[in-house]
């Protein structure tokens, strides 16, 4: 099953990035470089929904890109996570 949520980034005073996601509670993520970045928040991401299914809870719904209020130099990237769902999920 395909997952998509808006992830909040912004550059930082040493030149790196970090992002969080509005709709998943503590979901954070940072890198050097924007690329890595992005690669930690898929992974971020990742990790933060399949705990949340193993847990059986319910996912948040996602808040459209022009629903968020951004602080300048914030921008908004859509971050798309896998899951291969599996003990009921596919039937």
């Amino acid at each position: 099953m395909r997952f998509v949520y808006p992830a909040v980034f912004h550059k930082t005073e040493t030149n790196t990035y970090e992002g969080f996601f509005p709709d998943l509670d503590d979901c954070h993520a940072e890198g050097e470089t924007l690329d890595e970045a992005l690669d930690n928040a898929i992974e971020a991401a990742r990790d933060w929904i399949t705990l949340e299914l193993e847990e059986g809870g319910i996912l948040p719904s996602i808040s459209e890109d022009n629903d968020l209020t951004l602080k300048e130099g914030e921008f908004v990237r859509n971050i798309a996570v896998t899951i291969r769902l599996t003990d009921g999920w596919d039937e």
